[in-house]
């Protein structure tokens, strides 16, 4: 017969437990609690389930939660196409999010430097919220320069397969030295900026990505035009409707 005791242990991290004599746990109102994991430093972890799940909130929304992880290197053309993006699904009544690569250094990031560690580290945390911008129905468009290929490629294994569309902005490191829009590559050829990609950090293409936006005949497309080219995709994979809207059947009221 079990007692009501404290099995903490001094362990304050330790919820009380229905514990037996031997200090074994055992169960709460006749439940069996499920084994405590550690994630990380953290011990005594469990995952909370809800009731509202990602179905139910694409179905609300009328599309399909996604990453679309735009890829490349500085000046290629990035966050102008995740913006033009953006603004052309708000257009048709979509719901998008854009996680751009310097605007996360200013809050989420800015304990981050350029490290080869701490890149890595920026691309794991963007991975983690850029899917759980997915898991809430949100088509979340990511622009990253993201040079190595392992930081992507753990990104991509956080989705289901299909929902991890990277985008390569094949743009020659060339041109985007001659854009240079923010002036970091001539900062990076003085020498006043270490460690920079394309110029003495390497960037790693991807080698499967689901889109590449290239010169066709030594001639880049628009903004407006890849846009074109991202709405068919998404369009053709089925990230603009669910067809169904909110059910209500595994909910105990419904209005």
């Amino acid at each position: 017969m079990a007692e009501e005791r404290d099995c903490r242990n001094g362990d304050a991290s330790k919820a009380p437990l229905a514990c037996t004599e031997d200090g074994s746990n055992g169960s709460i109102s006749g439940l069996i609690l499920p084994p405590l994991m550690t994630i990380g430093k953290s011990t005594n972890i469990l995952w909370q389930g809800c009731m509202v799940k990602r179905e139910d909130r694409q179905r609300m929304l009328n599309q399909k939660g996604c990453v679309i992880w735009i890829t490349g290197l500085s000046g290629s053309g990035k966050s102008t196409l995740a913006c033009t993006l953006d603004h052309a699904l708000l257009q048709r009544g979509k719901l998008s999010y854009v996680l751009d690569g310097d605007n996360v250094r200013h809050g989420l990031n800015n304990n981050l430097g350029f490290s080869a560690e701490d890149r890595a580290e920026n691309i794991r945390r963007v991975g983690e919220v850029a899917k759980l911008f997915a898991d809430a129905g949100v088509i979340c468009i990511a622009s990253f320069i993201s040079p190595y290929k392992r930081d992507r490629d753990a990104c991509r294994k956080l989705m289901a397969p299909g929902d991890f569309i990277e985008v390569y902005m094949d743009v020659a490191l060339d041109v985007c030295e001659q854009r240079d829009s923010k002036g970091l590559y001539k900062l990076a050829r003085a020498g006043k900026i270490k460690g920079f990609t394309g110029v003495d950090d390497p960037y790693e293409s991807p080698q499967e990505p689901e889109i590449v936006m290239k010169a066709v005949n030594g001639v880049y497309a628009t903004p407006q035009e890849m846009t074109v080219q991202m709405l068919a995709y998404l369009e053709d994979n089925g990230f603009l409707t669910v067809g169904n809207r909110l059910r209500c059947s595994h909910f105990p009221i419904c209005w």
